[in-house]
């Protein structure tokens, strides 16, 4: 089993626990804004959310499928399904991920931007957390990305298929791979 192969499974495990956390504090984020007390000073006390939060609450939905998925491939064998079994395949559900998180992370960014100046209330921590493991959500797609990159490179310099390599699992080692299927 190559080293890769391990540090995608690492780098899945950490994206799926910032998804995790994410989706945890955007619901405290969209708990909070949707029932502020009347003399709450943040929009004079009226209800609202921010529209980037159910974006991040989405993203992490996904995201946490899509890892999920992907881990249980890795440990259980082969999965028989049309869309994933080549590193073509995981490289496009990457990217798609990749799209999406960069645009809750931006968006995030562009709407609190700096909040150390209010870093004494709860609610600003809450949401420099939300910048905070969105940036790192979008910093783990982007190593997986260029791990799969290299994987592909790798195996096109060693006249293997690239993109059409299948994607490895615990068992590729052993001579008696287990096979799943799930019905899509």
């Amino acid at each position: 089993m190559s080293k890769l192969s391990w540090a995608r499974v690492g780098l899945y495990g950490a994206l799926l626990i910032f998804s995790f956390i994410l989706f945890v504090l955007s619901c405290a984020r969209i708990n909070y804004t949707l029932h502020l007390s009347r003399g709450d000073p943040l929009n004079n006390g009226r209800d609202f959310y921010d529209p980037v939060v159910p974006e991040l609450i989405f993203t992490t939905l996904v995201t946490m499928g899509w890892s999920g998925l992907m881990l249980f491939l890795f440990f259980k064998g082969t999965l028989k399904i049309r869309f994933l079994r080549l590193y073509g395949d995981e490289l496009v559900g990457l990217v798609i991920l990749w799209l999406f998180w960069i645009g809750g992370a931006a968006a995030a960014s562009t709407l609190w931007g700096n909040l150390s100046f209010c870093q004494q209330f709860q609610a600003c921590q809450v949401l420099s957390a939300l910048e905070t493991f969105a940036w790192f959500g979008w910093l783990t797609l982007t190593a997986m990305i260029i791990i799969s990159v290299v994987v592909v490179i790798q195996s096109r310099n060693n006249q293997g298929k690239g993109l059409a390599e299948s994607i490895p699992t615990r068992y590729d080692t052993v001579g008696n791979k287990e096979q799943v299927e799930i019905a899509v």
